[in-house]
């Protein structure tokens, strides 16, 4: 079993580009996909996700799912805090 790698958004991009050079010079999508090393699933999660952007969008559009997962703990840790105050408040 191989250990599983993380691609950079700009790693997927250039992959991406290079499977359609691939693809319009006749090669086979398995032929793409090896020399890729990435699954059939990977190279479709990867089209939907990142196709037609640039690397610079792809690299953003990271940044700004990195910054929303921060914030959404953030807030799940205030809720806590908040229902904890409650339960504390609600004994005096």
């Amino acid at each position: 079993m191989k250990k599983r790698k993380r691609h950079s958004p700009e790693q997927i991009v250039k992959k991406l580009r290079d499977a359609d050079a691939m693809l319009a010079a006749g090669k086979t999508v398995g032929e793409v996909l090896q020399s890729l090393e990435v699954s059939e699933a990977t190279l479709s999660r990867w089209r939907t996700q990142y196709g037609g952007m640039k690397s610079e969008e792809a690299k953003r559009l990271k940044t700004l799912e990195d910054e929303n997962n921060r914030l959404k703990k953030i807030i799940g840790d205030q809720a806590l805090d908040i229902q904890m105050l409650k339960e504390i408040t609600k004994g005096n």
